[in-house]
């Protein structure tokens, strides 16, 4: 019988993370633009209702890093797509859900994983919550064990939208995103997987992210939110 690897996808990686603590980091971000009540509530239902474990592979195994420190430029950022010039929120975050459901140890290192997602991220600290998107990605045994089966993925975004509580908290007090211009928006699609000897599978995939959309700004990641949400 052949040997399975592990399969990783850079949505589902490190949601053991405390839910208290990230729900807290992602709650700040948003507490300037919406009613803290509501995204809490919003955010805190149903952990992992929508994310399925990968059906040929068992899930990845090993703790994720506590605070992964920002990756050195030098270090490149290997096949992670460069951030798009997007101005609207929900193809941006579009955009950014592809890039982290798309991986390839065939060319890119770990160093480099972090460096292309790195890249994503809004450059205003009070808003960036890099914890969340860094802790997604496997310790370095993992990522190596990977490398040596050559495991890389590819991914399809179906939709993206606003979740229903987003907009009807910015619909009963529209002037409070205008401090942050954070959006919270949850984007569907599907991941395919493949190693070596023809190994491979594919999953859906969903996750919600914090996106900061500036008037006459690009858009740029704040977080990825601990859950989807509808």
């Amino acid at each position: 019988m052949r040997k399975q690897f592990p399969a990783f996808s850079l949505s589902s990686y490190g949601t053991s993370w405390s839910a208290n603590r990230r729900i807290a980091i992602v709650a700040a971000a948003v507490a300037a633009l919406l009613a803290i009540a509501v995204i809490v509530a919003l955010l805190t239902g149903g952990r992992n209702g929508h994310q399925s474990p990968a059906a040929t592979a068992p899930a990845p195994t090993g703790s994720p890093i506590a605070s992964e420190a920002a990756p050195k430029p030098s270090s490149g950022s290997g096949s992670v797509p460069k951030p798009p010039q997007i101005a609207e929120p929900v193809a941006y975050a579009k955009a950014a859900a592809r890039m982290l459901w798309t991986y390839d140890t065939r060319d890119t290192n770990r160093d480099q994983q972090l460096a292309g997602m790195r890249a994503w991220m809004t450059t205003e600290t009070k808003y960036a919550d890099w914890t969340s998107v860094s802790s997604q990605v496997p310790d370095p045994l993992l990522w190596s064990r990977m490398a040596d089966q050559d495991q890389h993925a590819t991914a399809g975004v179906t939709e993206g939208h606003y979740p229903s509580a987003f907009k009807q908290a910015l619909a009963d007090d529209p002037s409070a995103i205008t401090e942050a211009y954070i959006y919270v928006v949850t984007v569907n699609g599907k991941q395919t997987l493949s190693w070596k000897k023809g190994g491979g599978g594919a999953e859906e995939r969903a996750v919600t992210l914090a996106v900061q959309c500036r008037p006459n700004h690009d858009c740029t990641l704040a977080a990825i939110a601990p859950n989807v949400t509808q």
